[in-house]
Order: C-alpha cells, then sequence, then structure tokens
C-alpha cells in the first residue's frame, strides 16, 4: 500500500489533534493551545501543549514532539499502517488501494507538482516580458504594487494556443493535459486552456502550486477561469492564500473570508494577510472546516451588491450544521456596490478596519435575513416563526440548538409582542389636505415615510414583471447583466416572487444555462405549470417574450423592460410623497418637484408603450 504525502495531510487536516489526545490525557485550554502534563514522562507541573492550528504536540520537558499519525504509534503503539487506518476512518477518507497504481498516482502527483512550479515560473516570466504588457496595465489600473504581484506570484498567458505547450513540452503532453493545462480534443491536438489572461497561482497549505486562476485583460466572458479538478486540485476543498493566511491568522487572531483572488490580494497588500477566498463557488463545509482551524469565528466579508449578500446567507446557513460551543461565524457588510478592493483603494484600511471591527454575528445575519420576508398577517408570522425553527433545528449540538431556538424565540417576541395593529382600510388613504374646523385650522395627515418609500415589495407591475421573467427564461444569458436589479426584487406576488428568485439562483449555479436546459430543471423543481403559463404567454406585446425573437433586438427590449419595471414604482412613490408635501406646504420648489416626477412618469409609460408596440412599428415599415 502506497500512501501520498497529499493523502497524510488530508488525515492530518481532518483531524483534530486537542480531540484525538483528549481521549486519554486530561487537557486544558492555555489561550489559543491546550496543555496537560506529559503523558511521555513523570512530572508535576505541565509542559505538554497541543496546537490544533499548527497540528503538532510538544514537550517541554522531554521534548516529545509529533502529529496525530505519530501519537497513536507512539502513545498507544499502533503501528504506523494501523494508524492511519485508524483516523482515515473518523475522518471519512478511504484507504488507497493495495496496487501499483496508487505506487504509480504518488510518483504523478510527484511528477505534476514539478509540471505546476514550471508553468507558474513560466507565466511569472511573460508577466514582465513585452507580451505582458496589457497585464501590467491591468494590475496598475487595480492598485496592485510590483512587490505586491510578486509575492504572489502573478503571471500572464499570452493569447496563443501553443505557448505554454511548446515552453514546457519536456513534460510531455499527457502529463500537462492531466495538470489541466492543457484541453484535449478527442481526434485534435492539445492546445493551450488559459489565453489571453492575468495568470493567478493557487497553492496548497504547504505552499505548493496546485492549480490557477485567470482573469480575463479586456471584455469578455467567462470573466475568471479556473483549472478543472486534477490529482493535485479539489475545488471544494481548497482555500486560496491558506498558506500565507495560517500565519498570519494566528498572529491576527482572526481568519477573512471574501470572494475572489483581487479582494484577497487587495487585503494582503493593504495589510490584512489572514484574507481567504473560495474559487468561485460557494463556500463548502470542508472549506469552513480549515478557517475553523484557524480561528473560532471567521469573518465573512462579501460583496456589496445582491449576489454577494445572497452568498452570505447561504454560507450561513450551509455553517449551521457543524456550529459548536465557541464556533460560529460572523459577517461585514460592505456598502452597497463595493467589494473590499473598492473599499480599500476609495477610502483607505482604516475603512476597513473599522468595519472588521464590529462584525455581526451569525445568529444576527439569520434574523436579519428571515425579518426581509413579509410579517404583516399571522400567517406569514408563523411562517416565519417555522422557518427559524428549521434553521436551529439543523444544528446538530444539542447545547447550541437549543440556545438558537431560544434566541429567535426571545427576537421573535420582542419585536411582536407590542406591535401595533394596521389601521382599518377605511383609514389607510391619500393623506388629504388640511382643512378647518371649529378648533382651527388642522394640518393634513404626515406624508408617508420611509414605508412608503420601499416601493421594492408591492408597486411593480404584476404584467410587466411576468413578461420579464418570460423573456429571461426565454433568454437566460441576459440573466447575469441584471443579477444585481433581480436579486433585489420583492414581488407582492409570492408565486411569481418564487419563480424568479429561483430563475435568478439557477443562473447563479450555471451561467451556461439555455432555455430548454432552464425550463427543464424549473419543471423538477415545482415551476413546471408557472414556466409553461409564461411561455405561452405569446400575446404579451413584447420582442422578449416571443418565441424566435431576434437575439439582439430582444436583450435590448429586455433590457429597457427591466429599467422600467424598476423605475416605475420609485417615481409613483416619490410623487406621491411630493403631492403630500405640496398639500401640507405649498410653494414652488414643492410645485415644480410634483410636475417633474408627473413628467417623469409620463416618460416611463411612453418608454413601455414604446416596447409593447414595437413590432407594430416593424410590420408598417416592412
Amino acid at each position: 500500500m502506497s500512501l501520498t504525502p497529499a493523502f497524510l495531510d488530508e488525515v492530518r487536516a481532518r483531524t483534530t489533534l486537542s480531540v484525538l489526545v483528549g481521549r486519554t490525557v486530561k487537557l486544558q485550554r492555555a489561550g489559543r493551545e491546550f496543555r496537560a502534563c506529559c503523558p511521555f514522562h513523570n512530572e508535576k507541573s505541565p509542559s505538554f501543549y497541543v496546537n490544533d492550528d499548527k497540528g503538532f504536540y510538544h514537550c517541554f520537558g522531554c521534548g516529545a514532539h509529533g502529529d496525530a499519525i505519530r501519537w497513536l504509534t507512539e502513545q498507544q503503539g499502533l503501528p504506523f499502517i494501523d494508524a492511519v487506518k485508524e483516523l482515515a476512518q473518523v475522518a471519512g477518507l478511504e484507504m488507497p488501494a493495495q496496487d501499483k497504481r496508487a505506487a504509480e498516482k504518488a510518483e504523478r502527483a510527484k511528477s505534476l507538482h514539478d509540471v505546476m512550479a514550471a508553468a507558474a515560473k513560466w507565466y511569472e516570466e511573460q508577466l514582465y516580458g513585452l507580451d505582458g504588457a496589457d497585464a501590467r496595465a491591468l494590475l496598475e489600473r487595480r492598485g496592485i504594487r510590483a512587490d505586491t504581484a510578486r509575492t504572489f506570484g502573478l503571471g500572464f498567458a499570452p493569447d496563443s494556443r501553443t505557448r505554454l505547450r511548446q515552453a514546457l513540452s519536456e513534460f510531455g503532453d499527457a502529463m500537462l493535459v492531466e495538470a489541466g493545462l492543457l484541453i484535449q480534443v478527442d481526434g485534435k491536438a492539445p492546445y493551450d486552456r488559459f489565453r489571453g489572461r492575468l495568470m493567478i497561482p493557487i497553492r496548497d497549505p504547504r505552499g505548493r502550486v496546485i492549480a490557477f486562476g485567470g482573469r480575463i485583460i479586456g471584455a469578455g466572458e467567462p470573466k475568471y477561469l479556473n483549472s478543472p479538478e486534477t490529482p493535485l486540485f479539489d475545488k471544494g476543498r481548497t482555500l486560496y492564500n491558506l498558506d500565507r493566511a495560517a500565519p498570519a491568522a494566528r498572529k491576527a487572531g482572526r481568519v477573512i473570508a471574501v470572494e475572489g483572488y483581487m479582494d484577497v490580494i487587495a487585503l494582503a497588500q493593504a495589510g490584512f494577510g489572514e484574507a481567504v477566498a473560495p474559487l468561485g463557488t460557494a463556500m463548502t463545509e470542508a472549506q469552513l472546516e480549515r478557517m475553523w482551524r484557524l480561528a473560532d469565528v471567521p469573518v465573512m466579508c462579501f460583496d456589496g451588491d445582491a449576489a454577494g449578500q445572497k452568498a452570505a446567507i447561504r454560507t450561513a446557513e450551509r455553517a449551521l450544521p457543524t456550529l459548536a460551543p465557541g464556533r460560529s461565524l460572523s459577517f461585514v457588510t460592505l456598502p452597497a456596490g463595493q467589494d473590499p478592493d473598492d473599499l480599500i483603494r476609495a477610502s483607505g484600511p482604516g475603512a476597513m478596519e473599522v468595519l472588521l471591527a464590529k462584525p455581526e454575528p451569525l445568529v444576527e445575519r439569520l434574523w436579519r435575513h428571515a425579518l426581509s420576508e413579509p410579517t404583516d398577517t399571522p400567517e406569514e408570522r408563523a411562517g416565519l416563526r417555522a422557518r427559524l425553527a428549521e434553521q436551529a433545528d439543523l444544528i446538530a449540538d444539542t447545547n447550541v440548538r437549543t440556545e438558537y431556538h431560544a434566541d429567535f424565540r426571545r427576537r421573535f417576541f420582542e419585536t411582536f409582542a407590542k406591535r401595533p395593529a394596521p389601521p382599518p382600510r377605511s383609514q389607510a388613504r391619500t393623506p388629504q389636505r388640511g382643512r378647518f374646523t371649529k378648533g382651527g385650522w388642522q394640518p393634513p395627515e404626515a406624508p408617508p415615510g420611509d414605508e412608503a418609500r420601499a416601493v421594492g415589495t408591492g408597486g411593480i407591475d404584476r404584467v410587466l414583471a411576468r413578461a420579464v421573467l418570460c423573456g429571461l427564461i426565454r433568454h437566460p444569458a441576459e440573466i447575469a447583466r441584471h443579477m444585481e436589479v433581480l436579486g433585489s426584487l420583492r414581488l407582492a406576488d409570492g408565486a411569481l416572487a418564487r419563480a424568479f428568485e429561483a430563475v435568478v439562483d439557477l443562473a447563479l449555479e450555471d451561467q451556461a444555462l439555455d432555455s430548454t436546459r432552464l425550463v427543464t430543471i424549473l419543471a423538477g423543481s415545482g415551476f413546471d405549470q408557472v414556466a409553461s403559463d409564461l411561455l405561452r404567454a405569446d400575446a404579451l406585446p413584447f420582442s422578449f417574450t416571443q418565441a424566435g425573437a431576434d437575439d439582439a433586438r430582444a436583450a435590448a427590449d429586455l433590457n429597457e423592460a427591466i429599467a422600467v419595471m424598476v423605475a416605475r414604482p420609485r417615481v409613483d412613490a416619490a410623487l406621491a410623497e411630493a403631492t403630500s408635501a405640496m398639500a401640507a406646504h405649498f410653494t414652488g420648489d414643492a410645485l415644480a418637484r410634483q410636475q417633474a416626477l408627473l413628467q417623469e412618469q409620463q416618460r416611463l409609460k411612453a418608454r413601455l408603450e414604446k416596447l409593447a408596440h414595437a413590432d407594430e412599428d416593424d410590420e408598417t415599415i416592412g
């Protein structure tokens, strides 16, 4: 049986050493470590320490030192292979097969590390050559200094199908394909995977290059391209910059998770070396476990747009089953539309430190997200309680689960116990002008406040929203262009709102969806009737709702329709508020504002009518 270094590293990474040692030795917490009287020699005062972050134990008295495997071999007397088997079983890992193929695989892995190291060196050389001028200009625009670029080993892949293949020809095509550097198509010569991209090496915890992320230099899609899964690279178990962040996190006492490579690099350049990032996907349980080895409460710092905040709540929900006493997550909400890189460049490192100093606890983030749903009726509030209970039930640890149930109940009753009843329908009218009574002139009712301004809840035109959703289903490629707007919509129609959310979620998971696959997935998710009804809506007078419409025309019209759909309720609410304000205190400025909003309302109606009659205009011209 051949046990590769990568397999043994994974066994160690999945083993919490203090739990293993604590089975037979009484440990006491000492800061971020544990201490005890040494089990290897007799002593009266503790000099034996266990460090989970570093994965080793050490006795300052007798010098005993080792990791989880050595603990079982020296303290419990197990043979090496039996110690590995025991740890692998607990960690849920299968032992390698007992044949020559395992040894051959280990040898290939060793060689693949050599291939990746050579590729990283070659890409870095290209960045500082003639071909790398545009990539260097991109780094300069992003504010990345030359010393930072060298620290992270940034490079450049020329826009060529064969340059890397030729440069690394000594390794052979088969190995370059296995490493994910070449793409092999049946019957054709393999060609370079990364072309015309800024290259970002991805390293394992030991600092070895195992994959690459490639960022496009100019316009185009996809913006980022990652290496495929290889014998070295498991995307769901890898965190970008973990090798550098680990020592920085131990020093800072925290670890920060951000969305992308450039955020990590910008943070490190600004002095936040403890930042890591997932690799273009939602945070996985394995990635959370790796962060928990560095800090008890990692800080999630995702982008301030709708997609970033949706990723944050997904991470929060994914963490629930593995919460433990003292082990949780916290969240930092960035200003709307900004990522960490934007914030630091605009306001400096101090602005980031201010946010990091007061992160939002996990329970608060879950509660705040739950309150984003309507809670006006008893049924809606009952639904809220049920959803919160379901979330708490996901927590495996009994004590933490009990605390979450209690916390959610407390928040619920504090929020709703003294909530005033809504006014009768007869009173919920547009405020009237002031009037004279026997007691003198009475002022009008107060103009609408913040609630009236929250127009995303019910002011969106339902027919237009159905047409837009139909257009998105027919043209899924357009969803990415409007992700932020679509992710923030709040529709009064529950079924329509759920369909919108399902379509956006599917597009987030797979941006290569075509219309047929999208409809198939929607049908399997319980939205078959909704999708069928929408796609039969050819009577809706818009190009993007019609089957077989010109793609460019449909995309342009859909873009216009979404703009009108979002703008109309805002203008309507602002007009209602301006009218109320003018009734309360008539001035020339108030009249001018009301008239300007009336004109804007008419312009939006005209834009929508133009879209609706565009096909008729085309037929007339034809």
